[in-house]
């Protein structure tokens, strides 16, 4: 998601948790993540210690993962809601798709290639015109 890294979204993110009833927290913390989510007592901990950019993709993070009662939120909240969850799935799926080994076919073909200059090279020195007549094709 393209989301500005200012002040005013942050505020935006930030919105989104208060009308969801969930109390956002800056602390100092060994969070691994950068962040802490305590669930049942609806409190997100973020370390006060993440600069402004750090605060913003933490709580882009957090926001898809835990559930929020979509009511409860404004029109402007619950846009920018669905926008994160969005691009949320949309990163989930390339992702699968790159473990898969569903890259895009212009990616997989220069490691080949590569191999076959080298071997050329250090077999017979020859022309880079010489080299892509010897490859396989």
């Amino acid at each position: 998601m393209n989301i500005k890294i200012t002040p005013a979204s942050l505020a935006k993110l930030e919105k989104i948790f208060e009308e969801a009833k969930y109390v956002l927290r800056f602390e100092k913390g060994t969070f691994n993540s950068g962040y802490c989510i305590l669930e049942h007592k609806r409190v997100v901990v973020i370390n006060k210690f993440l600069n402004l950019e750090g605060r913003i993709n933490s709580l882009l993070d957090i926001l898809p993962t835990i559930d929020l009662d979509e009511s409860m939120l404004s029109s402007e909240s619950l846009k920018l809601y669905h926008q994160v969850k969005e691009s949320r799935e949309q990163l989930l799926a390339e992702a699968e798709a790159q473990a898969r080994g569903e890259a895009a076919p212009a990616e997989t073909p220069p490691a080949p290639a590569k191999k076959g200059r080298k071997g050329a090279a250090k077999n017979e020195p020859s022309s880079s015109a010489d080299t892509e007549t010897n490859e396989p094709q």
